[in-house]
């Protein structure tokens, strides 16, 4: 049932994002595998909808392989697509460009401020994973140190802008 209430929202986000039907099937599969498994180790939080969890493990999972698509060359992305238009290209460029000038940001961020950023957002790890892995007192230490973290990235961001 979940995977068939999901099905139809994921393949649109998929297709219009230069996918495919089949590569919504098979991220809609990974999403609710990594469902499982979270809820299996008692690492998943219900702050939403199971379908709001879903949709965005999903998102990032297509965001991160486009993103490697793109390290890869133009002719390789559409190759894989079948398809690019022109306006696609072009948000691809600057997506691209966007991702680069965060990855020096995070560069100039430092520690521990980049390693909590790049697993919170990256590894969607919980408040309590990275206060454990940081050697945080607790998660709200964690999640403060977190929210200055984010500041001080979007204030580099905004300097280089």
């Amino acid at each position: 049932m979940l995977y068939e209430a999901n099905r139809k929202p994921i393949r649109a986000f998929i297709t219009h994002n230069n996918g495919t039907e089949d590569d919504a099937e098979d991220l809609l599969q990974e999403a609710v595998i990594v469902l499982w498994e979270r809820v299996r180790a008692n690492r998943f939080e219900h702050n939403a909808r199971l379908s709001t969890f879903i949709y965005a493990t999903v998102k990032n999972m297509w965001l991160r392989r486009l993103a490697r698509m793109r390290r890869e060359s133009p002719a390789d992305i559409e190759q894989y697509t079948g398809r690019i238009e022109a306006s696609s290209a072009l948000d691809i460029m600057v997506e691209s460009e966007e991702a680069a000038l965060v990855k020096e940001a995070l560069a100039q961020l430092g520690e521990p401020c980049k390693t909590l950023l790049i697993l919170f957002y990256w590894e969607e790890e919980s408040m309590e994973e990275i206060a454990k892995r940081l050697g945080f007192a607790n998660a709200a230490t964690a999640k403060s140190k977190k929210y200055q973290c984010k500041k001080s990235l979007q204030k580099l961001l905004t300097n280089r802008l």
